[in-house]
C-alpha cells in the first residue's frame, strides 16, 4: 500500500505528515529519518482503524452504503 505524505522542515528536523490520514504525523532529524518514521506512524494509525472498525461491526453499529456525487 502507498500513501503520499508530505514533508516539512522544523525547527527538530524534518516533519511528515499523510493527509489522507488526519492526525497521522510523525517526524526525524533528516528526511530518511522522517519517511520511516512516519511509515510506522501509518501502520500503527491502520491497525487501531482496523480494530475500531471491526469492533462496531461486530455491533451491528456500521453499515455500508454507496452515494453518487
Amino acid at each position: 500500500m502507498k500513501f503520499k505524505v508530505l514533508l516539512y522542515p522544523s525547527d527538530e528536523g524534518v516533519a511528515v505528515c499523510a493527509p489522507s490520514l488526519p492526525g497521522c504525523w510523525s517526524q526525524g532529524n533528516d528526511e530518511s529519518e522522517a519517511l520511516a518514521n512516519i511509515a510506522v506512524a501509518i501502520r500503527e494509525y491502520l491497525e487501531v482503524e482496523v480494530e475500531a472498525d471491526e469492533s462496531l461491526e461486530h455491533r451491528g453499529e456500521v453499515r455500508e452504503v454507496e452515494v453518487a456525487v
